[in-house]
């Protein structure tokens, strides 16, 4: 099946070859980005680097632990400047999904501490469970942690649906679903499968104005960065969050993450999930990985340094991809990624070819050469059901099922899009005669 492409070794960027397609004696082409990325010659340079001499336990003082020292030390810098923020802000982790439940599980016990407080008269407000609001199209890592703390008791969700019209999240749907006991507010800064860019910076606006006339605690700020690092500017002081999660290998860099907090233990509480040897300042104990350390910091310079770059190709190269899809398939394509007055991610195209036998399952394992996936990959357990995210977008559900989710990357060239239309026209062609 073309979604587990991800296991598959990339050379050049989005070109596959090898034992693994010998018997089809054809190149495949990546699309999918969005679920993962190759890494950056230079990044692969550095990790390599730091596995030969810089081996040392960081917290030692002889020369490859201070090596390993000096190396993180440095990522954690260009880590925090691809984002704005300060060296101190950045708390390495083993990826995205852990930096959310970090996000999750501080404000579900800083909302307990206050309430402890409020018992014993030193603190106003934080009566009740814990009240967190997010959206009806996050990430699983998000999702699923607070369906957890819900089901457990441990939390009140509110799950904000995107409008059907836009596909955003409407920035009043948000502040009328606040409570007293609101203690987080955690929206995707961008989504994994249309690619619609929310509102983060007017809630955030928005929440810090309720802030200061609430007696209550303070409400935090989240959003998951992942699918926007590495293709638009992200910024977490111009946004005004709280928190920033970090996904290393969407933007070429290996399968390590990182949570940006602005201030952590100071201006912004942050408790930690493990508890060991103090790495991290006690956030995230465990000796450190310097190698994916390493590498993370290499891409986000390459980030910091070309990003205006990656974006104008990205981009380029989408359009250039929608105009062929509809060039060919004319009246049978319908793009799911199109909404009135929302931005989208410049590389994210997610279509759907119309007919009843070209559901995108079916067309992804009958293509010759496309690589790609029909949703996110942290819902590949669904089967071929339509995306619920899709769903919830107001896409019809007979073509959310024929959905494909196309992603461009750095590389994938104008000739790339040749191939995948042409494949995809020979695909659509053969189970139209096949069915």
């Amino acid at each position: 099946m073309a979604n587990k492409s991800a296991d598959v070794p990339i050379v050049m960027g989005h070109t596959f070859t090898g034992h693994h397609f010998a018997e089809m004696n054809v190149d495949r082409i990546y699309m999918d980005y969005n679920a993962t990325t190759p890494l950056e010659p230079e990044v692969i340079q550095v990790i390599s680097e730091a596995l030969q001499d810089a081996w040392g336990n960081p917290s030692s003082n002889y020369v490859a632990g201070a090596k390993a020292k000096a190396i993180i030390n440095q990522s954690r810098l260009s880590v925090a400047r691809m984002v704005g923020g300060k060296a101190e802000d950045i708390i390495f982790t083993s990826g995205g999904t852990e930096a959310n439940n970090l996000v999750l599980h501080t404000a579900v016990e800083h909302f307990r501490k206050k309430s402890m407080a409020a018992e014993q008269g030193q603190y106003n407000g934080c009566t009740g469970l814990p009240h967190i609001i997010t959206t009806n199209v996050e990430h699983d890592s998000v999702k699923r942690r607070v369906e957890h703390l819900q089901m457990d008791g441990k939390a009140d969700v509110t799950f904000v649906p995107v409008s059907r019209v836009t596909a955003r999240v409407e920035v009043e749907d948000i502040i009328a679903a606040v409570r007293p006991n609101t203690c987080l507010i955690s929206v995707m800064l961008a989504n994994n499968e249309t690619g619609v860019i929310m509102p983060v910076q007017e809630i955030c606006q928005r929440v810090k104005a309720l802030n200061k006339q609430r007696d209550q605690l303070k409400i935090l700020l989240h959003t998951d960065a992942a699918q926007a690092l590495g293709k638009i500017k992200v910024d977490a002081c111009d946004l005004g969050v709280d928190y920033l999660t970090i996904v290393g290998h969407k933007f070429y860099a290996p399968r390590i993450g990182a949570l940006y907090v602005n201030g952590p233990g100071t201006r912004t509480p942050l408790y930690p999930m493990l508890f060991g040897g103090g790495q991290e300042r006690n956030f995230r104990p465990g000796t450190e990985n310097t190698p994916m350390i390493a590498g993370l910091g290499k891409a986000a310079e390459l980030v910091i340094s070309n990003l205006s770059d990656y974006e104008s190709h990205m981009r380029s190269t989408k359009l250039y991809l929608e105009e062929r899809l509809q060039a060919v398939f004319r009246d049978k394509i319908r793009f799911n990624s199109h909404y009135p007055g929302s931005d989208i991610l410049p590389n994210t195209c997610n279509v759907s070819i119309l007919g009843p036998t070209l559901q995108g399952w079916r067309v992804l394992s009958t293509c010759r050469r496309l690589l790609a996936s029909v949703s996110a990959a942290c819902h590949s357990d669904t089967g071929n059901r339509p995306s619920h995210i899709l769903l919830s977008c107001g896409v019809p559900s007979e073509v959310a099922a024929n959905a494909l989710r196309l992603s461009v990357g750095r590389g994938t060239t104008k000739a790339d899009v040749d191939a995948v239309v042409e494949d995809l026209r020979e695909t659509v062609h053969l189970l139209e005669e096949m069915y």
